[in-house]
């Protein structure tokens, strides 16, 4: 294949299927979360991980990043990271009599947030722009990211000790939440007989590049989305507005990376359209952590996926004939 040609839907979805096959290698047991991140990744969207430690939330992201060939950095938030290590600093320097930029950690294809919500909110605010722009201002002067640029952030949940939840601008940002959950017995088993043989990480070998990825990036936005599936997925968004569950429903920027990552799974299916199916599938993943519950519904221990997933199942999908 020509390497400047348009890959075709065909090619996309190959690719994407070696990536997964790829990160399952050190993720026993987890081809929901693998595939959601994979979307998120050809969608131009950035992954929020939530769960307890030690369930593999860096694995998938640091073999996200081996899978796909590019620079990858990995940024531990921790209270005292400031802002300027997150984004980068001007240091003048004697030689030259000017100021020079010093990029920080948020310059490379994948960025791995580990454990965000331990950094204070302003350090948690450093990444605002980046993630919303795909550039970062510094002293009065902007600088591109690389592309493709995705950030996976992994955090504790807030009722962990010494964290500090995600505010509702920096968690819209994201255009996905997943959660690893334990392993199966199983996968779990199988995971300590692999590690046996030597760290299953340094394994990995890269099954496409950056380059590819930014291409397959155009043939995904060519997927046709029909007028009525847009009014689906805002009468979605809307129906989170009106819940009575919800203090605060999901936000417009919500339908534009619903809408984005549905495309990436009709590319995936080998279609160059969207059908409901593909929207309904991604509806929980893509709206629960943009949405706040209200007091009743914390009280009735109920989680912001069940009162979206419920939505999802009250709202009727347009018929496709």
């Amino acid at each position: 294949m020509d390497n400047a040609a348009t890959p075709s839907l065909a090619e996309v979805a190959n690719v994407a299927t070696s990536v997964g096959q790829s990160i399952a290698r050190v993720l026993e047991g987890k081809p929901r979360q693998i595939h959601t991140a994979v979307v998120v990744l050809f969608a131009e969207g950035h992954l929020l991980i939530e769960d307890v430690p030690g369930v593999g939330k860096t694995a998938l992201a640091k073999a996200l990043a081996r899978s796909i060939d590019g620079e990858a950095k990995r940024i531990q938030f921790t209270p005292d990271l400031l802002p300027s290590d997150v984004t980068g600093v001007s240091v003048f320097n004697q030689t030259t009599r000017e100021f020079e930029f010093k990029p920080g950690g948020i310059f490379a294809n994948i960025v791995v947030g580990d454990e965000i919500n331990r950094a204070s909110p302003k350090t948690q605010s450093a990444l605002l722009e980046a993630m919303a722009e795909d550039q970062v201002s510094v002293d009065g002067h902007t600088y591109p990211l690389p592309q493709p640029f995705m950030v996976i952030a992994t955090q504790n949940p807030i009722e962990m000790e010494g964290t500090y939840p995600l505010p509702e601008a920096q968690r819209d940002r994201f255009m996905a939440r997943i959660q690893m959950g334990y392993p199966a017995r199983s996968s779990e088993v199988a995971m300590l007989t692999s590690q046996a043989a030597g760290d299953q990480m340094a394994s990995i070998s890269p099954v496409t590049d950056v380059d590819f990825i930014a291409r397959a990036v155009t043939t995904v936005r060519q997927v046709y989305v029909a007028p009525i599936i847009n009014d689906y997925i805002v009468t979605l968004v809307e129906a989170t507005r009106n819940s009575p569950d919800l203090r605060l429903g999901a936000s417009p920027r919500a339908s534009l990376h619903l809408m984005r990552a549905a495309r990436v799974e009709a590319a995936l299916a080998g279609r160059d359209y969207v059908i409901p199916e593909d929207v309904a599938q991604l509806a929980t993943t893509v709206l629960s952590h943009r949405v706040l519950l209200t007091v009743d519904a914390q009280v009735a221990r109920r989680t912001s996926e069940q009162v979206v997933a419920a939505v999802v199942t009250q709202v009727p999908r347009p018929n496709r004939g």
